[in-house]
């Protein structure tokens, strides 16, 4: 058996494994690079295995670094099944339908390249299969799969594959474990994750892996202090929001602001047609969420509206928030600000005084979002010099990533020991930190690979 990685090991995005056994080879995860544009460069370099030879797939969420490159080999001839939960399924192709649209827009204003087709898209969503929580298959001939609750967005896997001794070098078999993305402490909409039983090679994302996220407590505070202060000084507050789970979750919040009478009698416009759509499919899946109050207590009966929320499903809709003058909430994506209306927005208010900008994601090196987040006093968007005046604030406890404590206590297993651990999906600098931050709890060989790195077990 052989693992190698093709993403997710020289920064956060594009997560891409392939495990190789004597006759079959399966792939977890085929995401997007991302950076300041939503196609980075890398992405056109050769994915590093051909398409075709791949026998089955797994996606463990539907964020676009863990789907985006899907349909790119879809097109270059994989045919196998990918395997996902079921409201994985429903949301990935939503965010796939919506990235191709949001390619072709920016391949006409920017000359963009176009990676994948409409086509493309609507063969990879005939491949996807939705397999629920805890039901054991077989991925290809002897090798078994099981999703459980990574507790990251709705229908988020962590993924065990049991692989028998005939495939591995010691002839003994060996469980390996995918940690897709592990969740946030205490989300209100979402279950816990789930606790290891046991494994003996552990895949481990580490995007907060040098970091603890403020107490859940203090994050509405937060919330809270920074809408009043945009909006009581006459501003409009910009809250860039990934579409899937970060953007559920504030209206969740939102709602038991307006609930309790501490949300500010403005307009709150939801300017995000995928997260509208996403919306839906949570509303369509709520039996997989969970929520920390009686979901049916706010006064419309809803978890994820409340009096002012204006969704703008239509582009018309979006440029009438230009005639609203007064202060205001706007909610857009791209949570990262490359690409989507957020950017327009942006144009309007970043260099406003009264306004602010609330990031409550994870920015990536490279991106826009993460420029905004270290302090750029300029910043170019579509191809205008936007000065940064605006108020900058980030709350890192809405963050969908558990923080380094999650990750560590999530990397103790109730059975045995972990043989390898495997660190990817972090910055640079995070790595090694987290590294030296886990082997002091666990009693693993703890390893960082390379790109197109491979290892045999």
């Amino acid at each position: 058996m052989k693992l190698s990685f093709h993403g997710g090991v020289r920064g956060v995005t594009g997560s891409c494994f392939l495990l190789e056994f004597k006759e079959s080879k399966i792939l977890v995860d085929c995401g997007m690079f991302q950076g300041q544009r939503m196609v980075s460069n890398k992405n056109l370099i050769d994915v590093g295995f051909n398409a075709k030879d791949i026998d089955a797939g797994i996606i463990t969420h539907a964020h676009y670094d863990h789907i985006g490159r899907y349909p790119l080999i879809v097109k270059q001839g994989f045919r196998g099944t990918i395997y996902t939960t079921p409201p994985t399924k429903a949301l990935a192709s939503i965010v796939l339908e919506d990235a191709q649209h949001v390619m072709s827009e920016n391949a006409r204003r920017n000359g963009d390249i176009i990676l994948f087709s409409p086509d493309d898209v609507k063969r990879t969503e005939s491949q996807m299969k939705g397999i629920g929580y805890h039901t054991q298959f077989e991925i290809v001939p002897g090798v078994n799969v099981m999703f459980h609750d990574a507790g990251h967005i709705l229908g988020s896997a962590y993924v065990t594959i049991d692989v028998p001794g005939s495939e591995t070098e010691d002839g003994k078999p060996k469980r390996l474990l995918f940690s897709g993305d592990i969740g946030n402490e205490e989300v209100p909409i979402l279950p816990d994750t789930e606790p290891i039983l046991k494994a003996d090679i552990v895949v481990c994302e580490t995007t907060y892996g040098n970091r603890d996220h403020e107490p859940v407590p203090q994050r509405n505070k937060e919330l809270v202090k920074m809408v009043s202060s945009i909006i009581n000084r006459g501003g409009t507050l910009l809250i860039p929001a990934f579409s899937i789970e970060r953007t559920q979750e504030l209206l969740y919040e939102l709602d038991l602001l307006a609930d309790e009478g501490v949300l500010p009698k403005v307009p709150v416009y939801l300017d995000s047609p995928l997260a509208i759509k996403a919306t839906e499919i949570y509303r369509h899946f709520k039996h997989y969420l969970r929520f920390d109050r009686p979901i049916h207590s706010s006064s419309d009966h809803d978890f994820f509206t409340f009096p002012r929320l204006v969704e703008t499903l239509r582009m018309d809709a979006s440029k009438k928030i230009n005639s609203d003058r007064g202060p205001k909430i706007i909610i857009a994506g791209s949570g990262m600000m490359t690409g989507g209306r957020i950017l327009h927005h942006l144009i309007r208010y970043l260099s406003d005084k009264k306004s602010g900008v609330l990031i409550i994601g994870y920015q990536a090196e490279g991106t826009l979002g993460r420029q905004i987040k270290d302090g750029a006093k300029k910043v170019k968007i579509h191809q205008k010099d936007i000065d940064v005046n605006a108020t900058i604030k980030a709350i890192g406890s809405f963050s969908a990533h558990g923080d380094r404590n999650k990750l560590r206590s999530w990397l103790k297993p109730k059975e045995g020991k972990i043989d390898q651990v495997f660190l990817v999906h972090g910055d640079e600098k995070v790595k090694p930190e987290f590294k030296e931050f886990i082997e002091k709890e666990i009693d693993s060989e703890v390893i960082i690979p390379m790109f197109s790195q491979e290892f045999v077990f």
